[in-house]
C-alpha cells in the first residue's frame, strides 16, 4: 500500500539539497577536540546526580553498572560513528534513521531525542540551583523560600515554589547558543577544564580517606539491582553522541567526528568509574546522599574547606556546560527536522549574522526554563534514559540493516564486526530498558502517543520526500542510494 510505503520511505545517504544553496549555513568551526569537548561537555557533569542514586540502587554493584553502560556505549558509538562518517550531517539519530529505517522510524527518534536533550537540561539546571544556592549559604546569603526550587501546588497555586535561578540559567545559556557555535564551544571547553580540575582535586581529598572494606562484591544486592543501576548511571554517559549532531560544523566530519566519539566515550568512562569508586571508598553505602554524593565524600574525607569550594564550583561548571550542549543539540534536531519539513520551515532558518538556528535555540530555552522554574523534574530522569536507549537501539540496529541492504556504500570509518557490534549494541541497549520502572512507561506512551499525532497532523503530510521536485526523492523511489 502507498501509504504504508510513504511512512518507511528513507532518504539517500547524500543529503546535500539544491534548495538550500544561496541561504546562510552552519559554520564549520569545531576540529576533532573541539567535538570531543562538546562530547565530554555534556558527559561529565553526569557524574554530579548519578554516583549517589546508583549507589543506593545496587550498593557496590553500580561499579558493575557503570561496567555494563560504558560497554554498551563503546558498542553504540562504533555504530554512531560508522554512520557520522557516512552521513556527516547534523541530527544524529533522526539523520541516520531516516537513511536506513524510513520516516516513521525517524520521526519516532526525533521525538525521542526531545528527551533526551531538552528535558535533560531542565534537571541539570534545578541541579546548578541547588550547588549555587549552597555556594552563597557559604557567605550566609539565602534566597527566599518560594524562590529556591520549583514544585507546582495545584490545590493551592498561590503557594507553589519557583526556581528563578535554574530559569535564568537556561536563558542565559540559550542566548549564548544563540550568538555563535564558536563563542559556545570555547566556554564550553573551559568548563570541561575546570571539571576535571575539579576531578583531580575530589581524587586528592578522599584517597587517605578509602576503606576497602566498603566494597561487597560486584552485584550485592542483585543483577536486577545491576541493571537498575545502570539504567539510572547511564544518564551519566549521554553526551558522547552530541559530537554527531554537530558534523554539519566539524572542520573534517568524516575523520574527526568518529573520532571524537569514542574518544569523548572512553575518557568519559574511564573517568565515572574511578570518581564513583572514590565515593564509596568514603561513604557507607548505607548513609550516601543521593542528590549530593560526592560533596558529602568531602566533608567525610576531612571537611576541607578548600576542597569543598572545588567540589562546588566544580559541580556549578559541569552543570552549565552539560546545559550548553544538551540546548546545542535539542536546538540542531529541531532545526534538522524543521529542514526536512517535519517540523515548519521557519524553525530551520540560519540567523544571517551569528550562523546558528537562534530562533529555535532561544524558543527552545524558553520552554526548557518554564519546566526548570515550575517543576520538581527528578522523576524525569528515567524518561531521559529511556528515550535516549530508544534512540541508541536504533542507531545500532540500523548499522546492521544498512550492511545489507546497501553494502557498497562509502563508509570513511567502518565499525569492525559491524553487525555483530550493532547486535550487541542494540540488545544492550534493550535489556537495561528493563531496569526501567512500570511510571517511566506510562510516561513514555503518553509521550509517544502525542508524537505520533503531531507527526500525522504536520510531518506526514509535509515532509520532504512527499515534494517530487527533489532529485534525491526520485532517486531513493528508484532503490538507489
Amino acid at each position: 500500500m502507498s501509504w504504508i510505503r510513504r511512512l518507511f520511505a528513507v532518504q539517500p545517504l547524500d543529503r546535500v539539497r539544491p534548495e538550500e544553496e544561496g541561504k546562510p549555513q552552519l559554520r564549520r568551526a569545531l576540529g576533532v577536540w573541539g567535538l570531543i569537548g562538546i562530547g565530554l561537555g555534556t558527559m561529565l557533569g553526569g557524574i554530579f546526580p548519578t554516583a549517589g542514586v546508583g549507589a543506593q540502587a545496587a550498593g557496590s554493584g553500580v561499579i558493575t553498572g557503570f561496567l555494563l553502560s560504558g560497554v554498551a556505549c563503546v558498542f553504540v558509538a562504533l555504530c554512531y560513528a560508522e554512520f557520522a562518517s557516512m552521513v556527516p550531517v547534523a541530527g544524529s539519530a533522526y539523520t541516520y534513521a531516516y537513511a536506513t529505517l524510513g520516516e516513521l522510524i525517524a520521526w519516532i527518534i526525533g521525538w525521542d531525542l526531545i528527551l533526551e536533550y531538552g528535558i535533560s537540561a531542565a534537571p541539570v539546571a534545578a541541579s546548578f540551583s541547588g550547588y549555587f544556592q549552597e555556594l552563597l549559604s557559604y557567605f550566609h546569603i539565602s534566597l527566599p523560600e518560594r524562590l529556591q526550587s520549583g514544585q507546582i501546588d495545584w490545590s493551592h497555586l498561590w503557594s507553589s515554589h519557583i526556581d528563578v535561578v535554574a530559569a535564568l540559567t537556561v536563558i542565559v545559556v540559550s542566548g549564548l547558543l544563540a550568538l555563535g557555535i564558536r563563542e559556545s564551544a570555547g566556554t564550553n571547553a573551559a568548563f570541561v577544564i575546570i571539571q576535571i580540575i575539579t576531578f583531580v582535586l575530589f581524587a586528592i581529598a578522599c584517597v587517605g580517606f578509602f576503606h576497602p572494606s566498603h566494597f561487597t562484591g560486584f552485584a550485592p544486592l542483585g543483577v536486577h539491582s545491576v541493571v537498575q543501576s545502570a539504567a539510572l548511571v547511564f544518564f551519566a554517559y549521554i553526551g558522547f553522541d552530541t559530537v554527531t549532531v554537530a558534523s554539519e560544523e566539524a572542520k573534517n566530519p568524516q575523520r574527526d567526528v568518529p573520532r571524537a566519539v569514542v574518544g569523548s566515550l572512553a575518557i568519559g568512562a574511564v573517568i565515572f568509574i574511578a570518581l564513583e569508586a572514590l565515593t564509596i571508598g568514603v561513604v557507607p553505602i548505607g548513609k550516601i546522599d543521593a542528590n549530593a554524593a560526592m560533596s558529602q565524600a568531602v566533608r567525610m574525607a576531612g571537611n576541607n574547606p578548600f576542597f569543598l569550594y572545588a567540589v562546588t564550583i566544580g559541580a556549578l561548571a559541569g552543570n552549565i556546560s552539560v546545559m550548553i550542549t544538551s540546548l546545542l543539540g535539542q536546538a540542531r534536531i529541531f532545526y534538522v527536522m524543521s529542514r526536512d519539513r517535519m517540523l515548519p520551515p521557519a524553525v530551520a532558518e540560519i540567523h544571517p549574522r551569528f550562523h546558528t538556528p537562534a530562533r529555535t535555540t532561544l524558543i527552545t530555552g524558553v520552554a526548557v526554563a518554564l519546566f526548570a522554574l515550575l517543576f520538581p523534574l527528578d522523576q524525569l530522569l528515567f524518561m531521559v534514559n529511556v528515550g535516549t536507549l530508544w534512540a541508541f537501539a536504533i542507531v545500532s540496529i540500523g548499522v546492521v540493516v544498512l550492511r545489507y541492504v546497501a553494502p557498497n556504500a562509502k563508509r570513511p570509518f567502518k565499525a569492525p564486526a559491524g553487525v555483530l557490534v550493532g547486535l550487541l549494541g542494540f540488545g544492550l541497549c534493550i535489556y537495561m530498558m528493563t531496569g526501567l520502572g512500570t511510571p517511566t512507561w506510562i510516561r513514555y506512551i503518553v509521550w509517544f502517543v502525542i508524537g505520533i499525532g503531531i507527526y500525522a497532523w504536520y510531518g506526514y503530510r509535509n515532509s520532504m520526500l512527499r515534494d517530487k521536485s527533489l532529485t534525491y526523492v526520485d532517486e531513493t523511489a528508484s532503490g538507489k542510494r
